[in-house]
């Protein structure tokens, strides 16, 4: 089940501050943050990113998707040349993440259906990261992926995304096989989030669940953010992964709202 949407430790998460606190942390910050995370893969993955109308798509080949990043306001006349090109790209679906408070009325003529709901949330790097995390491997090869799973994997090591930096975790059981995994993001560089990483797709599988994996998925991704220089992370959680995310020190700073059109 998902729960997100996905030790020596460095002192830069140590430090008290404004950007290490959860509460100081706001939603638009986290909508920078997630929208360098798709734009990220989609450099690793050979997509793009392209403008029309004064707002912000992301395409992703390895999942053809097309996503428009969180507009001021959106309309069928400002969508519609983004969905042709999607079309020319081959993309099977589109999404668009809105904030709560942008208007969508113009959505339902295109056809966009409400999809599933970010809860956006923020902790301190220095409240997350624990000991007995060892458990969870940092790695750049998995040969267990394939499809985009394996393409994706490309975001920690390709050399043209720097200054992104990109973190993968893995556990394993005893026979070798993946039973979790977690990605972070430290996108320096990026106006707005500075000092802000993030958690994205952590996920343990069915039958693996409630042995501690996804705590020890998180702290080792978290502690590679910190030690780049991350105060404080962000996540996107799902509802079923809230619970697990509020018990790790992580605040609810609000929701958003996503609409996607099958293409």
């Amino acid at each position: 089940m998902p729960i997100s949407r996905p030790c020596s430790c460095g002192a830069a998460w140590h430090e008290q501050g404004a950007l290490g606190r959860a509460d100081m942390v706001t939603i638009a910050q986290c909508q920078r943050h997630q929208s360098a995370w798709n734009a990220a893969l989609a450099t690793a993955t050979g997509g793009k990113t392209f403008s029309t109308h004064g707002s912000t798509w992301v395409w992703l080949p390895a999942r053809k998707e097309l996503m428009l990043m969180f507009p001021d306001s959106v309309t069928a006349a400002a969508v519609r040349p983004a969905l042709a090109e999607g079309l020319r790209l081959g993309a099977s679906s589109a999404r668009i993440w809105l904030n709560s408070a942008v208007d969508a009325v113009g959505l339902g003529p295109l056809g966009f259906r409400m999809s599933w709901q970010p809860w956006w949330m923020a902790a301190p790097v220095a409240d997350v990261v624990q000991g007995g995390n060892d458990a969870a491997i940092l790695t750049r090869e998995v040969p267990d992926y394939s499809g985009p799973l394996e393409q994706e994997l490309r975001v920690v090591r390709v050399v043209r995304v720097e200054p992104h930096r990109a973190w993968h975790a893995v556990t394993r059981d005893d026979g070798g096989t993946i039973t979790g995994a977690a990605y972070s993001f430290y996108p320096s560089g990026v106006a707005g989030p500075t000092g802000i990483g993030g958690i994205h797709q952590l996920e343990v599988l069915p039958g693996f669940q409630r042995q501690g994996l996804a705590t020890t998925l998180l702290g080792a991704t978290a502690r590679a953010a910190g030690e780049a220089g991350a105060a404080t992370l962000t996540v996107n959680a799902t509802p079923q992964g809230y619970p697990f995310f509020s018990s790790r020190g992580f605040t609810l700073l609000g929701r958003g709202r996503t609409y996607v059109l099958d293409l």
